[in-house]
């Protein structure tokens, strides 16, 4: 009976850390979502993480060096969109930066900018080329 409560208390205590470590991503996310719900947007709750979209968030990721089609983008536990829909069809590849803002925490920011100079710089493509663009892509099956 008390390894199962040890594990549990033990990931817990994980999930705080991780939740912790990409805090800094996560409320600059929730404070650009907070923008939206103000300007006619919506947010919600699912899986783990908090989703914003609509309003300045639609806005916002619209503009994002990506261009229009982009359904959407991952700051630690917050995930920003265009739509409602267009964040469940990106479900899985978001939830695999999520994962990574874990992994990384505020050090996801520039190790990812990092890695899109550098693959610019050699004249490849700076988003799709990215190796947490690869890996979730590859791991989203999309």
């Amino acid at each position: 009976m008390f390894v199962p409560k040890a594990i549990s208390v033990l990931s817990a205590v994980k999930k705080l850390l991780c939740l912790f470590w990409a805090s800094p991503y996560t409320l600059l996310g929730v404070a650009i979502g907070c923008m939206g719900v103000l300007s006619g947007g919506a947010g919600r709750i699912r899986h783990g993480a908090i989703e914003f979209y609509g309003g300045f968030v639609a806005w916002f990721v619209r503009h994002l060096p990506t261009g229009r089609s982009t359904a959407g983008i991952t700051l630690g536990h917050c995930i920003l969109g265009q739509t409602s829909e267009g964040l469940v069809s990106v479900d899985k590849h978001e939830r695999i930066h999520v994962r990574q803002f874990e992994l990384w925490g505020p050090f996801m920011g520039p190790v990812y900018l990092l890695a899109s100079a550098w693959l610019w710089i050699r004249g490849k493509d700076a988003y799709l080329e990215n190796p947490f663009e690869v890996e979730a892509y590859r791991d989203a099956d999309l």
